[in-house]
């Protein structure tokens, strides 16, 4: 098994999957918390000012450890899957979140994206979640990407073909078009062999046949497959630093997450990494940190990171409910 969840039957679906619970959500949260004092700086400006650790104020005038839409969204999916999966129910909780700030670091919501609010005003009026994304190529903002990782948990004994259509209805609360879709079947995948306790590169060439192979079952639009050619066909470990862009393009902030990840031995230095991309820095770092996460295990985020986070005692509450629900499950 690799430096990982620590936990050997976390390597086993059935297992204790509470610490890789736990890992995965103060992954998300701490990446996001560091990256949001620091959102849209250039990266020309944080490699003369990078951020070395937990910050606050800066971009939207939040104290240290405060989280952003990513991680709300991303617990809003976790305590939707509790009692299982039930597509509604995810629906109801962004709602929840949209409506009442349900799931927010202080009580308000600081940041939103365009195709989540869109879409949450779709699911608000009556739209079914499946329905409620945008469906078209201008709709591919990360939004469905940020907060898609618990689903992985609920993922991890069903069969390739069933983990993709699933995948996709949960995307599609938000973004419905394929190269979102795509997008969160990678990453999910990538998860899920964490979690099987394989080593990161082994999984990075295993992930291209096992998507490249599934997508061409599906028939899917060659072209559409074509824009992930530097996961899918190549080394992006080697690139450098200067081709990896970090907008809040979708592919963009998947590449950046998988390089960051590849590029890396730690979790802070892969979450650091991302924030100091520039950029969507909550967003790359959070679905950075996500894997990273997973990886590492929670042992292996620096603590006093783990203890600026707000409502620290909340997530953990959360992680242990999903936890257990998976078990009753």
């Amino acid at each position: 098994m690799s430096q990982g969840t620590k936990q050997p039957d976390d390597a086993n679906y059935g297992g204790d999957y509470s610490y890789a619970i736990k890992s995965a959500l103060f992954g998300v949260a701490v990446g996001d918390a560091l990256g949001v004092p620091v959102k849209f700086k250039s990266r020309e400006y944080l490699n003369m000012h990078p951020v070395t650790g937990m910050t606050g104020f800066g971009s939207h005038s939040q104290p240290p450890g405060t989280w952003s839409d990513d991680s709300s969204l991303t617990f809003c999916l976790a305590e939707a899957l509790i009692r299982g999966y039930d597509l509604d129910a995810i629906g109801q909780n962004f709602v929840k979140w949209y409506s009442n700030a349900y799931w927010t670091a202080g009580g308000e919501i600081f940041d939103i994206g365009k195709g989540t609010d869109e879409a949450i005003v779709r699911l608000s009026g009556g739209t079914k979640p499946e329905l409620s994304g945008d469906t078209s190529v201008s709709s591919n903002g990360n939004d469905s990407l940020m907060r898609i990782l618990p689903l992985v948990f609920r993922l991890m004994p069903k069969p390739l073909t069933e983990r993709f259509e699933i995948t996709r209805q949960v995307s599609s609360v938000t973004n419905g078009h394929i190269r979102s879709i795509i997008s969160c079947f990678y990453y999910l995948e990538f998860a899920r062999q964490i979690l099987e306790g394989r080593e990161k590169y082994d999984i990075y060439r295993d992930i291209r046949k096992v998507v490249s192979g599934h997508l061409s079952a599906l028939l899917i639009d060659p072209a559409e497959v074509l824009v992930f050619d530097r996961l899918l066909k190549y080394d992006i470990f080697r690139l450098n630093e200067s081709e990896i862009s970090t907008g809040s393009n979708v592919i963009n902030t998947l590449e950046a997450a998988v390089w960051c990840l590849l590029t890396t031995e730690s979790y802070s230095e892969a979450v650091l990494r991302a924030v100091n991309l520039g950029g969507d820095t909550d967003t790359t770092a959070a679905v950075t940190g996500g894997l990273a996460g997973l990886l590492y295990g929670f042992d292996g985020i620096p603590e006093e990171w783990i203890r600026q986070i707000r409502r620290k005692e909340d997530i953990e509450e959360l992680a242990e409910k999903l936890a257990a629900g998976l078990n009753g499950n």
